[in-house]
């Protein structure tokens, strides 16, 4: 497999730059969603979070590839996207039909869970803006060609919105192949996406015809058995225990399969509760294979996001062309750290990062 070799900052406008919808995630707090009467607005989506992590934790440059549609809701979540810090300049605003029966914002409904209850997500996101995007809408060649990118990603989310998302993706990773851009791919299935399309036959289908474009591919252990097809036996039994063999054997096989990857990440998690999971991480690059500290018993405010933290992690480790021990352990506490506060995105610093892999104890800081 071969290394990662990204393009220098100096001929490049974004260090990273992102495409998928984002979404208004509206957060009941230790409410359930069905009987609450008060709502807090994030934004989040799983390839935004990645670009925002890397510019709001990490200080990177990034951009996002979307679509929005041009009415007051839509505009809120242009304010919450602001605090994200991310340029907006490839936004393609879509015109209101008035009511949203054409076009509209996609609203995600979570809650965190607690104890033996899990957490529940409730997506109400047809005919979103992003949904209808489709070939030919994005200028790849200005994005990749003339602005210049290091780091595209995407992922399985956006690909299993509409027909024409995964054409999508497959215009924007062939531009950006072509102008020497890495490009990173989360798998992220969601049975919720492909149950009414296809179920996991048509994941595999879309996301085995995207995979030979991708340098980066990442997930966890159902993503690569629902989005790939790679089952390994004895993976359930040994997952418990987050034994990380089984998983090597899936990544050998996935790399076998696709030799165009040149690294392969899997967070590894066993949820004791809701509020208490066992989180690690395991990386395969540069023809070896690289574990994260194990965290067992790590307690849990919010869960969602810590995947898409994870890979900014890194991300950003690679792009400083950290070694692969560092970048999985990176990636592991900004993970970590993700989910110990409310909301999809990262709040954490690249000092509070690194004091959680030098082992830094959780004593007040002042």
């Amino acid at each position: 497999m071969a290394a990662i070799d990204v393009k220098p900052k100096s001929q490049c406008k974004y260090d990273i730059v992102s495409l998928g919808e984002i979404m208004i995630r509206l957060d009941p707090g230790p409410e359930r969603i069905h009987t609450t009467r008060h709502f807090r607005a994030w934004e989040g989506g799983g390839e935004y979070n990645v670009a925002r992590g890397l510019k709001r934790c990490f200080g990177k440059t990034a951009a996002v590839v979307t679509a929005i549609v041009d009415n007051p809701v839509g505009r809120l979540l242009e304010d919450l996207m602001y605090q994200g810090g991310i340029s907006m300049e490839y936004v393609k605003w879509v015109p209101y039909d008035g009511i949203g029966r054409k076009v509209r914002v996609g609203l995600n409904f979570t809650e965190r869970g607690f104890g033996v209850r899990a957490a529940v997500g409730c997506s109400d996101r047809a005919n979103s803006a992003a949904s209808q995007l489709k070939k030919g809408d994005i200028d790849w060649e200005k994005i990749f060609g003339e602005d210049g990118v290091r780091w595209f990603h995407t992922g399985g989310i956006f690909a299993g919105l509409s027909q024409t998302t995964p054409e999508v993706i497959i215009e924007a990773v062939t531009a950006a192949k072509r102008h020497g851009t890495i490009v990173s791919y989360d798998l992220n299935f969601r049975n919720s996406l492909w149950k009414d399309i296809g179920g996991q036959q048509k994941a595999k289908e879309v996301n085995r015809a995207i995979a030979p474009y991708v340098d980066v591919m990442l997930g966890n252990e159902e993503d690569f058995t629902a989005a790939l097809g790679f089952e390994v036996k004895g993976l359930d039994e040994d997952y418990s225990k987050l034994d990380p063999t089984n998983f090597k054997k899936m990544i050998t096989a996935a790399v076998n399969k696709f030799p165009n990857f040149r690294a392969v990440a899997t967070t590894l998690r066993n949820a004791q509760t809701a509020s208490i999971n066992d989180w690690g991480a395991v990386l395969y690059a540069d023809g070896q294979f690289y574990d994260a500290t194990l965290r067992m018993g790590l307690e849990i405010y919010d869960r969602v996001g810590g995947g898409d933290s994870f890979a900014s992690g890194l991300i950003y480790a690679l792009l400083e062309g950290k070694s692969g021990a560092d970048a999985v352990n990176y990636g592991a506490a900004h993970g970590a750290l993700a989910m110990t506060t409310p909301g999809d995105t990262t709040t954490a610093s690249l000092r509070e990062v690194e004091k959680v892999i030098q082992g830094g104890a959780a004593r007040v800081d002042r």
